[in-house]
């Protein structure tokens, strides 16, 4: 096994430290989505309450807005899906710098493809999202 040199470890944990923000500001967005997704379940759970003891009319206007809460949850607990994806690919790519610096390997199109895979999973999470929003 090749020996690396802490000199030349310096480098790669410059590097590695952009993936570790991005970590850190997802898990921000993660949080704000978590929190948006227990509102959405807890609101939904009040207004089937109410749906049991509501009146013909009543219960059509509380099914529909359950049906949109419900729309909704699955839009954020997709959005949160796809920005945990990111953090796992953020993950893999500072191991991968890592492992490419400790072992002397070439492997520049591996790095390439997971930091485009973070920020493609957490664009998608952020336009699911807006869609949420919207």
């Amino acid at each position: 096994m090749p020996t690396t040199r802490l000199n030349e470890l310096i480098p790669i944990l410059q590097v590695a430290v952009a993936p570790v923000i991005l970590i850190s500001g997802v898990g921000l967005l993660l949080l704000s989505l978590t929190n948006r997704f227990g509102r959405a379940v807890d609101r939904s759970r009040q207004l089937v309450r109410e749906l049991r003891e509501a009146n013909a009319t009543d219960r059509r206007r509380l099914n529909e807005q359950v049906e949109i809460l419900y729309q909704r949850a699955r839009l954020i607990q997709f959005s949160i899906i796809l920005a945990v994806m990111s953090v796992l690919f953020a993950a893999l790519l500072i191991i991968t710098l890592f492992f490419t610096a400790l072992m002397r390997l070439e492997i520049a199109v591996i790095i390439s493809l997971l930091f485009i895979a973070c920020l493609a999973s957490l664009i998608t999470s952020l336009v699911i999202f807006l869609m949420d929003i919207h």
